[in-house]
């Protein structure tokens, strides 16, 4: 199963020069980027961790390509995305966000239905990979 999150979740996973020249179009609008991580990328699990601090005031993508090589070389088997913030008329909102990274196998999901009173269904979603431990659910697969 390949998780689809985000821009582009339905086109083949991007290359750096595809991603820096996503970030060089975020870099021109004014917007923001930072980088982002998970091994739970459960649909309702919208904060992830954080990798570094937002990145402003760059002209270039080279260094949110830096940055993004480090998180890669230190969660190998995580989840990463890129987000770009837009801070028009003066709200924060996402303008931009996609996957730069995924672990090679891909548990997937269970949909589990739960019968309640009148015969109605309630459906909850879980990760197979939440079944092992923080830092271990993408090791040894």
């Amino acid at each position: 199963m390949k998780l689809r999150y985000g821009t582009f979740s339905y086109l083949p996973d991007l290359t750096d020069d595809e991603i820096a020249a996503q970030v060089k179009y975020a870099l021109d609008h004014g917007w923001p980027v930072s980088l982002e991580y998970t091994d739970d990328p459960h649909p309702r699990n919208v904060y992830w961790e954080m990798w570094g601090l937002p990145m402003f005031d760059l002209a270039e993508p080279d260094g949110v390509l830096a940055q993004l090589n480090d998180c890669r070389a230190t969660f190998p088997q995580h989840y990463i995305r890129l987000l770009a913030y837009d801070a028009a008329l003066g709200r924060q909102s996402t303008a931009m966000s996609f996957l730069v990274q995924r672990p090679a196998h891909e548990p997937g999901f269970l949909l589990e239905r739960v019968e309640g009173p009148d015969r109605t269904q309630r459906y909850s979603v879980k990760s197979y990979a939440t079944a092992r431990p923080t830092g271990d659910r993408y090791t040894g697969e």
